[in-house]
């Protein structure tokens, strides 16, 4: 191995080395649950190969899941969008990325992400002053979480060394009863070296804080009191880092088939979870993908995550694991994806129908 292979290992060692030692000093008495509309991820090639995608994306979307990976952007301007729905359409999540190489060593990139269930009743004014049910008093209101995150990659002298950064803004919403602010930090690294790719991303480096505030009427407060419920105070919230390592090879059969194959491990170290690899100090949460490409124009994908122990209604305990599949068509500069997720039912999440559309723009050529 040359010098220059050398001090890239040795660079991607280091910061690895630091990510872990960031996230293992975090605050271990914030919410072990914080921000999770983040965690669903976007763009259905991502999700049909169940998650294991921080090494293996190359496109937009690598704002959500690997900034780093914008440096594999083509064109002068590339789009992405997704939709999806959970609960029988109720929560309804939509997801729209730009990316614009600045030049041959860096690529900006731009994500919305909003989660939202819409058109909740409310029914604090359903009784009217006299006692009496007025289903005209009923108005509706949303609940909504939305992220802005500007993200940045850049090449370093380093062959194959890449690095990424994100922004994030969130802004979540509950009706005109309360909400937050919150500003957070992404670090990645990714090396590539022949057929490999190694990747390493610290999502929440310095830990995301979300800032809730709360303006509740005096008859708010005063339904919320008769029927028991808590009243919210202002508060923040804090969510801690987690760290996913993800590595992804290609292989290529003949001149027009590929396979990809990938896996990530999601890392907290917030105290057990319910994941394959668990203890009190880490918990972490491997996810295995694959990627059929023929001729670079259609896809067939499988992927297996969320592998959780579970208990069934005789006090039994079991693994159960959610298996997804997904397709693709590539026309020249458009791509059309779609996921279903947890085929059949495995595991204790809920299936879901996902769409995306991704298409790169070019300048036309001056006459």
């Amino acid at each position: 191995m040359n010098t220059v292979k050398m001090k890239g290992m040795r660079s991607a060692l280091a910061m690895l080395s630091i990510a872990c030692a960031v996230a293992a000093h975090a605050q271990t008495d914030a919410p072990k649950y914080s921000n999770e509309f983040l965690a669903v991820g976007v763009g259905a090639r991502a999700l049909g190969m169940g998650g294991a995608y921080v090494s293996a994306v190359n496109d937009v979307t690598s704002g959500y899941w690997n900034p780093a990976g914008l440096l594999g952007v083509r064109g002068d301007l590339q789009v992405g969008a997704m939709h999806s729905e959970y609960f029988a359409g109720i929560a309804k999540y939509d997801y729209i990325g730009l990316a614009k190489p600045i030049d041959s060593a860096s690529t900006i990139g731009f994500s919305f992400i909003r989660f939202g269930i819409d058109n909740i009743p409310n029914t604090i004014d359903l009784i009217d002053p006299s006692g009496n049910i007025d289903y005209d008093r009923i108005t509706t209101f949303s609940s909504a979480d939305h992220a802005f995150i500007l993200s940045y990659a850049r090449k370093t002298r380093i062959t194959g060394l890449k690095l990424g950064g994100n922004a994030k803004i969130i802004y979540r919403r509950v009706g005109e009863f309360g909400k937050a602010w919150g500003f957070g930090l992404d670090a990645a690294a990714r090396l590539d070296r022949d057929a490999w790719r190694l990747s390493a991303v610290l999502r929440d480096v310095t830990g995301t804080f979300n800032a809730w505030s709360y303006s509740l009427d005096e008859r708010t407060i005063d339904v919320f009191e008769q029927t028991g419920n808590e009243i919210p105070v202002n508060s923040v919230e804090v969510t801690l880092p987690r760290l996913v390592l993800g590595g992804a090879r290609q292989f290529n059969f003949g001149k027009k088939f590929g396979l990809v194959a990938a896996l990530d491990l999601e890392n907290t170290f917030d105290g057990k979870r319910n994941t394959l690899i668990k203890s009190k100090a880490i918990s972490t949460d491997p996810r295995v993908g694959l990627e059929l490409g023929y001729a670079g124009v259609l896809f067939v994908r499988l992927g297996v995550g969320n592998i959780q122990q579970v208990t069934d209604i005789d006090d039994k305990k079991r693994y159960s694991i959610q298996p997804n599949l997904g397709v693709g068509l590539k026309i020249k500069s458009v791509s059309i994806d779609y996921a279903l997720t947890d085929i059949g039912d495995s595991s204790v999440a809920l299936y879901s129908n996902v769409f995306s559309l991704r298409f790169d723009l070019f300048k036309r050529p001056s006459s």
